[in-house]
């Protein structure tokens, strides 16, 4: 089964990331997107899951899976490699750093506060970018 967890890793916003402040993914139409699906279940519970549990979790709630079917559907999503969160449209787009602590649960944090530079400079993590949004 292949992973997407980071552990003692800090995901900074891309270089090319649009907005100077974070901002909460807005709805498209009534409908939850990734991004909204992503912050909602991590700013709730930081330090609850992992990018694991988060990526698949979105998953299922966007293909509305039964409950039945997810061990065997959480076994498929993995099977193959999945976009990790350095390419989350929260890292990508909206100006959200995430954190993953040493047990591999991630937090959010806004671009503009101080945690976040705090963490962008720890020398204890890896801090890495979130991919850019386009070629340069």
């Amino acid at each position: 089964m292949k992973s997407t967890n980071y552990y003692n890793t800090f995901i900074e916003v891309a270089e090319d990331c649009p907005v100077a402040s974070a901002e909460v993914p807005p709805l498209k139409g009534n409908d939850k997107t990734v991004a909204n699906l992503q912050f909602e279940m991590v700013q709730n519970r930081p330090y609850h899951y992992t990018s694991d549990e988060v990526l698949f979790g979105v998953y299922a709630a966007k293909n509305n899976l039964p409950a039945e079917e997810l061990a065997t559907e959480r076994e498929k999503f993995f099977s193959k490699g999945q976009a990790c969160l350095r390419a989350s449209p929260l890292t990508k787009r909206y100006g959200w750093g995430v954190h993953a602590n040493e047990e591999g649960k991630i937090a959010l944090f806004a671009l503009e506060s101080a945690e976040y530079e705090k963490l962008s400079e720890d020398k204890a993590l890896k801090v890495v970018k979130a991919m850019r949004s386009k070629r340069g």
